[in-house]
């Protein structure tokens, strides 16, 4: 098969994750994301935490990983903590599968692997990253009314590792998920929508 054909296949297995749920959600009642939608905040929150964090970072690495990281779930599907109680996925054949099916297939291998040896200072960021994305969609929903989503919140944040990230989540729970639009609810933009009323006689 020529590199063309192999790197085709490979972007269509790479769109398949947008049609993949993340199954945690069921078990939660709420909130829906696709694995495509989790891995692109995922990646941007690691941009975001090593720009925090400073220093000798790969960044183009890191984000890679991010991107990346989720890429055997397309094979294995997305298995949620309780799944994972009773399966075990077959993750090394697919690895060794998506290595040896495309001319970029063993550099992907090397950077899943290196994030889940998660020895680096990279893939560090990068499970930081991980979680906190999960974070992120778990305060929304909890701004939305549902009880569970903030009992999640304070498991998923213990699995936060560095400074930075234990910092982040903090400033999470602290912010409301519309203030990045609605600074000053009191601007009467949010009434009149920046016009000044229309007087009718």
């Amino acid at each position: 098969m020529n590199q063309f054909r192999q790197i085709v296949n490979l972007l269509n297995e790479i769109g398949m994750l947008a049609q993949i749920p993340r199954s945690g959600f069921a078990f939660l009642g709420t909130g829906k994301q696709s694995i495509a939608e989790h891995s692109y905040r995922v990646s941007l929150v690691a941009h975001a935490l090593a720009h925090l964090m400073g220093g000798p970072i790969d960044r183009y690495k890191l984000v890679m990983m991010c991107l990346l990281h989720d890429l055997p779930e397309s094979r294995i599907g997305d298995l949620n903590y309780v799944q994972k109680k009773y399966v075990t996925p077959n993750i090394s054949k697919a690895l060794h599968d998506l290595s040896n099916e495309s001319v970029l297939g063993p550099e992907i291998v090397n950077w899943i692997e290196e994030y889940e040896k998660g020895e680096s200072l990279e893939a560090q960021i990068a499970h930081d990253a991980d979680q906190i994305e999960f974070l992120l969609v778990l305060k929304r929903e909890q701004e939305l009314g549902h009880q569970k989503a903030l009992e999640w919140f304070q498991r998923v944040r213990q699995r936060i590792k560095t400074k930075v990230g234990i910092k982040l989540v903090e400033t999470i729970l602290e912010t409301s998920t519309d203030q990045w639009w609605i600074k000053n609810p009191d601007d009467p933009h949010w009434i009149d929508g920046g016009k000044k009323p229309h007087i009718h006689s």
